[in-house]
């Protein structure tokens, strides 16, 4: 079986390909992240989720990689990771009773040549939010490194009314669903 490399420097990514009980490594693609002028969110996820494969791919021919990238958007605004309490607060007040949406992209390269790729939308609803919350949740939590400004698998989901997904593993960053599929298709066993 090929080696399988995760290309990431997400300990989120890592933590759930863990679930599917397959070894693998992680390499960081670095790569420049940096939206193109007029990209949208689903484009903008797409072109990097197949970048950071490719880069990685190109290092580890032999590999299956996999490649994936999450962005957030209200609207067509792209939401980034807040980094500091004051911005991870200014970013839920600006959802607060309001839709975002949530691009996960994945790309898995083959050896071969093969290329699978695809693109979850995630659907968050913020119930009204009050400021006191909102802090109070930030100082608990931390989700500085989380883009959205929650970690969902966590005290975020109480920030909610609904989420409408297809695999709930792709707001936390990896759709693991669509990403089984791809590699049972390449002779990887998964239960």
């Amino acid at each position: 079986m090929n080696e399988l490399i995760l290309a990431s420097s997400s300990i989120y990514r890592a933590e759930l390909l863990r679930r599917l009980c397959l070894p693998f490594n992680t390499i960081d693609p670095a790569i420049d992240e940096t939206p193109v002028a007029n990209e949208s969110p689903k484009d903008l996820v797409s072109r990097l989720s197949l970048s950071k494969a490719e880069v990685v791919s190109q290092r580890h021919p032999q590999a299956v990689v996999i490649g994936s990238d999450q962005v957030c958007a209200l609207g067509n605004e792209v939401c980034g990771k807040p980094l500091t309490p004051e911005w991870a607060v200014e970013q839920l007040q600006s959802f607060s009773n309001k839709c975002i949406t949530f691009f996960t992209g994945l790309c898995v390269l083959t050896p071969s040549g093969d290329v699978f790729q695809y693109i979850d939308e995630t659907i968050v609803e913020f119930r009204k939010l009050s400021v006191e919350e909102i802090r109070r949740y930030v100082e608990l939590e931390e989700p500085l490194d989380c883009a959205g400004a929650f970690k969902v698998e966590a005290l975020g989901i109480g920030l909610f009314k609904s989420v409408k997904s297809n695999d709930p593993t792709a707001l936390m960053g990896l759709p693991l669903i669509r990403l089984a599929e791809a590699l049972r298709q390449n002779g990887f066993q998964i239960p």
